[in-house]
């Protein structure tokens, strides 16, 4: 048997036309769209959201501010269980598949080919004919098409991990707000069953006044009216209470049949959120820098449209060894080398083209309303923070006026000094401003949440580290 000599001179020129013949790019020079400059610091900072550098912040498991256990543990689940990150995730693995797919088109594609077959030749005997080879093919980049292509893939690949590390923001953020919403809903059900004790022990004291004779039987109605109604209110909030742990159960991935969180009545103690230059915005939010990469996108899709105009110019080159007949001999070969240029297409190019231009303005512009809203964003959730915590400190003046109201009314009923109208007005005015002042500690841990994940959370490009692969 002959031995086998292969060549790879034809892909070895192959190759070299690579590097040569890619010199040439279509695509318009990319700038990020203009945007409204950032002022020195936002509007609405105060006490509880200090504008302080905060660059040295660990910003990973940003919900360790609020120092709860409880809260951390469920948020560690997030990335293990929930169904609708592991989707983006997905996203995000389909996107960097189509990337790879673009990147691999800047280079030769190799195959292999072989043929072998022997015959009995009654004057010549045994006749062997065996054939092995490589063949190369490479398309000549000349107007940047496939490099633009590979440039978009890329591009969507980035923004493809901004959108997924949205996805864990928002959720993970949801997940606090419910949280902290539940927890809310176990400090209303535990003032409104203090509440009902209180008034069981009033409607008991009228009920005896009225036996001694002392009260009416109105003041009975009143006292029976104002403990069902608490205990009515006492109900609803178990159901919305029911509801938030529903909701969690879902976000942790997990049946709501089975999930359970222990009620907790202790305080959670709003932090003070750092917050940092507006400039630094642009680089922490992740749906801030998908939409700059999808302008990137865009513009490189331009390039590709661009190109169209011009011929596709592909090379083939292929070397090898053979045995025919008994004769052996290395073999390679360089060509055809093929163009291909639509003549006529009705106006096919121009209208890629043009929709090229339009996907472009899009994406810009969606770049630009996605700035403004997060800016938007910040300034909503400062606002909230400082101006709820001004709101939390009157209520609770509030709240101690009320008690005191409540406590001096009751004193004069027993002493016959009051009616028990006065006793019910007291008691309501009360309950109204305890549950409000628990509402606004709820409502300022929910603004601390969404303040947090308005600046980004604990997203940094840096943080990116999956997307650096398809640079």
């Amino acid at each position: 048997m002959p031995s086998r000599k292969f060549t790879a001179t034809g892909l070895v020129l192959a190759s070299g036309l690579a590097s040569i013949l890619g010199a040439c790019s279509l695509t318009p020079a990319y700038k990020v769209p203009q945007t409204p400059a950032p002022a020195a610091a936002y509007h609405e900072t105060g006490d509880w959201t200090p504008a302080a550098p905060a660059d040295d912040v660990a910003r990973g498991a940003w919900w360790s501010v609020f120092n709860d256990s409880a809260l951390d543990a469920l948020e560690q689940r997030i990335d293990a269980s929930n169904a609708q990150l592991a989707m983006a995730v997905a996203r995000y693995d389909e996107a960097g598949a189509l990337a790879r797919q673009a990147q691999a088109g800047l280079f030769p594609t190799l195959s292999a080919t072989g043929f072998a077959s022997q015959t009995d030749d009654p004057r010549n005997g045994r006749l062997n004919n065996y054939s092995l080879g490589l063949s190369a093919g490479y398309e000549a980049d000349l107007w940047g098409r496939v490099r633009n292509l590979a440039a978009a893939g890329r591009a969507e690949a980035q923004a493809s991990a901004a959108d997924l590390a949205d996805t864990r923001l928002s959720l993970q953020a949801r997940l606090a707000e419910t949280y902290f919403s539940l927890r809310g809903a176990d400090a209303q059900i535990t003032l409104l069953q203090q509440t009902s004790d209180d008034y069981q022990k009033a409607l008991d004291l009228t009920t005896d006044r009225y036996k001694g004779g002392a009260s009416g039987a109105a003041d009975v109605g009143r006292a029976k009216t104002q403990l069902s109604s608490t205990q009515a209110q006492l109900e609803q909030a178990r159901a919305s209470r029911a509801l938030l742990e529903h909701a969690l159960a879902v976000l942790v991935g997990e049946s709501a049949s089975t999930f359970r969180l222990e009620p907790v009545t202790t305080p959670v103690d709003v932090p003070k959120v750092p917050v940092d230059a507006p400039s630094q915005l642009l680089q922490r939010r992740p749906d801030i820098a998908a939409a700059e990469r999808r302008v990137f996108e865009a513009n490189a899709g331009i390039g590709v449209a661009r190109a169209a105009f011009f011929p596709d110019i592909t090379l083939t080159a292929g070397g090898g060894s053979e045995e025919y007949v008994n004769a052996t001999g290395p073999f390679w070969a360089i060509g055809p080398l093929a163009f291909n240029l639509p003549i006529f297409d009705a106006g096919a190019r121009s209208a890629r083209l043009t929709q090229a231009r339009a996907e472009f303005d899009g994406a810009s512009a969606q770049y630009r309303q996605t700035v403004l809203t997060a800016f938007q964003d910040v300034e909503d959730q400062l606002a909230l923070a400082n101006h709820l915590a001004t709101a939390a400190a009157r209520q609770d003046e509030a709240v101690i006026a009320a008690g005191e109201t409540d406590r001096l009314s009751m004193l004069q009923y027993r002493d016959g000094a009051a009616s028990y109208l006065d006793v019910v007005t007291a008691q309501t005015t009360e309950l109204q401003a305890r549950s409000a002042a628990l509402d606004i500690q709820t409502r300022r841990l929910l603004a601390g949440v969404d303040l947090i994940r308005a600046l980004g959370g604990g997203w940094t490009p840096s943080n990116a580290t999956d997307s650096n692969r398809y640079k």
